[in-house]
């Protein structure tokens, strides 16, 4: 460890549902094949909410620094076995620790952010939107019909759109709606308890014919349902909501009947989500990307209630917070 480096440090503990406390701990040491890592910023997933809000299945006080898993900052010190990284370069990495001043890293989960990209770089959302969109089989000519727009369903409309694709985009909050249309959805559709009326304005800016691909990014069963309906013939629909508080049905009829592709769009292999972040800083690098519309707020660590706040009310103008040590 470096000599600047201090031996303590502050992290986020849950302390209970909607209680969170910053407590002082020691700063991890990196074994053999680790980097550690000072934290610039953690983004808030819209998965750790029911942690935020609490469950039955939960238990309190969490670890420090949980669930924080969109972290990127500077390596500062570095394992005796690590070649592949070295002090003073900036990562974006996989970790569930990400709420605190420092986190540790496996040396082959943290991802160099080019030197171009300046700021923000959560990079674990940025790469599981792009394995989303591999998992989908994007393309030019495709309608493609997006549930659910928060962070990632942005991203996806900015890049299905920006690969050719017709997007409708359907959602809850109208300043999702108008946020889809800036990202470059060709349509956008309240998502209300009408399920049928959404299903007949998607047939007739269809023809009747459905669509080519359909990503559900909410994780509940209603759009789940929906999602379903707005598959055509052969249609592949894909599973990108994180489905967590319990099982679900599905409608195996139209699954059969339509021939439907389905995919559950996520990813737990280390190298998948790593080559993830990778392709994304590619495109943003190339221009082909762009995230940064979509960081809406900077919450210091101190007070990273008010994130996980912002992330349960979702007033306008709330896309993504960063929590900043």
């Amino acid at each position: 460890m470096r000599n600047d480096t201090p031996a303590r440090m502050r992290a986020l503990v849950l302390a209970a549902p909607g209680r969170c406390e910053l407590r002082e701990v020691p700063t991890p040491t990196p074994s053999a094949q680790q980097v550690l890592i000072r934290i610039e910023g953690c983004g808030v997933c819209g998965s750790n909410l029911p942690l935020w809000e609490g469950r039955e299945w939960f238990s309190y006080p969490t670890a420090p620094g949980t669930p924080g898993h969109e972290a990127w900052g500077t390596i500062v010190a570095v394992g005796p076995d690590v070649r592949s990284h070295s002090v003073g370069e900036r990562v974006a990495f996989l970790s569930e620790r990400g709420f605190a001043e420092y986190d540790l890293a496996n040396a082959s989960a943290a991802v160099p952010i080019p030197r171009a990209i300046e700021g923000d770089a959560p990079g674990e959302p940025l790469g599981c939107a792009m394995n989303i969109e591999k998992r989908s089989s994007l393309a030019r000519g495709q309608t493609v019909a997006i549930v659910g727009v928060g962070f990632l369903g942005a991203l996806l409309v900015q890049s299905a759109s920006r690969l050719g694709a017709r997007v409708i985009a359907i959602s809850q909050r109208p300043y999702s709606l108008e946020l889809a249309k800036q990202m470059g959805a060709t349509s956008t559709l309240a998502l209300d308890e009408d399920h049928g009326a959404i299903v007949r304005a998607v047939e007739e800016l269809t023809d009747g014919q459905l669509c080519d691909r359909v990503i559900e990014l909410v994780g509940m069963q209603r759009p789940l349902d929906l999602a379903t309906r707005l598959c055509r013939t052969r249609g592949r629909l894909v599973i990108a909501g994180f489905h967590q508080d319990g099982p679900r049905t599905v409608d195996m009829f139209q699954w059969n009947w339509r021939g439907l592709d389905v995919i559950n769009a996520h990813e737990r292999e280390p190298e998948a989500y790593t080559a993830g972040i990778s392709a994304a800083f590619g495109r943003i690098v190339e221009g082909r990307l762009d995230p940064r519309p979509l960081y809406t707020h900077h919450v210091p660590l101190e007070r990273a209630g008010e994130a996980f706040e912002l992330l349960r009310t979702r007033p306008d103008g709330f896309v993504k917070a960063m929590v900043t040590p």
